[in-house]
């Protein structure tokens, strides 16, 4: 069975004759946001480290919502607390596959999701190759607490948020339809 997408259609798919076009700009939104995700959690990050003293809470909404600095070795969710080289090893190489990925992706949505999430593996990434103790095995600097739920940053909300389009997107959209196709010429020069 032998579906035809077209340019710029509803569904965010690209035909073959689009396939390039799509790729240069799946890429370009991956790394667009996954960038602009870093940034702002680096960003955020220097505030709340110039900001707050460590361990103290700073009440927002009332005990509810508050600011907590704290530096979390671990995952998500202080997860993981002895594995930190182990997560910065997983981190760089979701941030690599993610940019290696996005040229393949039809679905723009896809893109978004896998965007978001690269995006926040990097912030917690750099905080993992810059920040104390040292260089492969920093701490990330976590700062929103939220209830009794584990204290979190930007970066995190990114990769839940991310998780949820690009399920949502798999679900929605035709396995089939989901990457693109190689183009005769790549398939070409493969061959020479």
């Amino acid at each position: 069975m032998s579906t035809t997408y077209s340019k710029g259609s509803s569904s965010g798919t690209e035909g073959p004759s689009g396939s390039r076009a799509a790729r240069r700009r799946h890429l370009a939104l991956v790394a667009g946001i996954m960038i602009s995700i870093a940034v702002a959690d680096q960003a955020i990050k220097q505030i709340m480290l110039t900001t707050l003293t460590p361990g103290e809470p700073v009440p927002v909404i009332g005990d509810w919502f508050r600011w907590l600095l704290v530096f979390n070795s671990g995952a998500a969710f202080s997860m993981g607390q002895n594995l930190t080289g182990l997560i910065t090893a997983i981190q760089l190489a979701f941030v690599v596959g993610a940019l290696i990925a996005a040229p393949r992706l039809r679905v723009r949505w896809a893109a978004v999701g896998l965007a978001l999430i690269a995006g926040g593996a990097l912030g917690n990434l750099i905080d993992r190759l810059f920040r104390p103790p040292g260089f492969w095995f920093g701490h990330v600097v976590d700062y929103i607490s939220v209830g009794d739920f584990a204290v979190f940053n930007l970066a995190d909300t990114a990769i839940n948020i991310g998780v949820a389009v690009f399920i949502l997107t798999l679900f929605i959209a035709d396995e089939d339809t989901l990457f693109l196709a190689k183009d005769a010429d790549d398939e070409g020069k493969e061959r020479a």
